[in-house]
């Protein structure tokens, strides 16, 4: 007998929408559309394999129990595999595999009236278990290499999320205490006020670097998201949470020392590298710069699947020539393989 009030088609849509909300703005939007799709088809898999199943007596509250499960790890896993860089033609395959052990898991566990946080802590074995097992897969087809299993291998969504929750929390207990201080002294802070410039002078050599940090998110917000990204990449993990956190700050614009941030952003400018033009000279440089630093055989594989104008480009480029390409698509080129090794 079908589940009387579970509406799994719906419910499966509602999760779709709302990953939606919280996919990562940075990627691109086939990757956005890839992590929305996944959870809806999958959901909705699951919800139909419960729904018709006539050997279990789950109940609505349970149906959706595991299907809510296997939308949420189906969002985190496939963010995990899109930061892995494995190629998008060998995602579906691993997360099929995940879906599966979690439907088989759930379902176990609830027929044997295992506790849910029992429950959720054998869920989370077994999909880092296949998620693992699928990467391992794909190296002993030789798809992978080595090193490129073990980088998706560290890639946990769930745990980076984990982490920002617990920095935020410690945050706005910071927040908070730096208020009651602030609060305390609010008397003697009317009896001396200084004026504005004062205030600005002390202010700029006590904020230092977070004035910078918090300078370069105002700058950020006025740039698209793929720029952004690659900006944020040149700085340290914790810089780039850091001015990502700014970044989210809401009404950013009226919070700011708009004389500190000119000075700040002056003070960037002189360290910043000058872009060279864009000459087929430059161009042909700056990848042998890039070679330099890696082999070839991990530049060929990263470029096997590409079209065989780029293969040439880049063959060309390793025998000091050209291979007449548009200059920007060379830049392009060039650009990409960089952030790539």
């Amino acid at each position: 007998m079908a589940i009387e009030g579970f509406q799994y088609k719906e419910f499966a849509e509602d999760m779709a929408k709302q990953a939606k909300e919280l996919v990562p703005p940075e990627f691109s939007e086939p990757q956005k559309d890839y992590i929305v799709k996944t959870i809806e088809n999958f959901t909705r898999m699951a919800g139909e394999a419960l729904y018709n199943d006539t050997s279990v007596n789950f109940n609505a509250d349970q149906a959706i129990l595991i299907s809510q499960i296997i939308a949420e790890w189906s969002f985190h896993k496939s963010i995990d595999l899109i930061h892995s860089r494995i190629l998008p033609e060998y995602w579906d395959g691993i997360m099929q595999k995940i879906a599966f052990t979690i439907f088989e898991v759930a379902k176990q566990a609830l027929l044997r009236n295992i506790p849910q946080d029992q429950m959720l802590q054998a869920i989370e074995h077994h999909v880092n278990k296949a998620y693992v097992a699928g990467l391992e897969a794909l190296e002993k087809k030789n798809v992978i290499s080595h090193e490129a299993k073990e980088f998706a291998a560290k890639q946990s969504n769930i745990d980076d999320m984990a982490k920002k929750v617990q920095e935020a929390e410690a945050a706005e207990q910071a927040a908070k205490e730096t208020g009651a201080v602030q609060g305390n002294n609010s008397q003697s802070q009317a009896v001396s006020q200084p004026s504005q410039g004062e205030a600005k002078k002390a202010l700029a050599p006590a904020a230092g670097k977070a004035a910078k940090l918090l300078s370069v998110a105002l700058l950020l917000k006025l740039l698209s998201q793929d720029k952004v990204v690659t900006i944020l990449n040149k700085f340290s993990p914790e810089d780039s949470q850091t001015i990502t956190k700014f970044m989210q700050t809401p009404d950013l614009e009226s919070q700011i020392d708009p004389e500190l941030t000119c000075q700040c952003l002056n003070e960037i400018k002189e360290y910043l590298p000058k872009k060279p033009k864009l000459t087929e000279g430059n161009v042909v440089k700056h990848l042998q710069r890039v070679f330099d630093n890696t082999t070839r055989d991990k530049v060929e594989n990263l470029i096997k699947y590409e079209r065989p104008f780029v293969k040439r480009f880049i063959s060309s480029v390793y025998d000091d020539e050209y291979y007449p390409i548009p200059l920007r698509v060379a830049g392009v080129i060039a650009q990409y393989v960089q952030d790539s090794i």
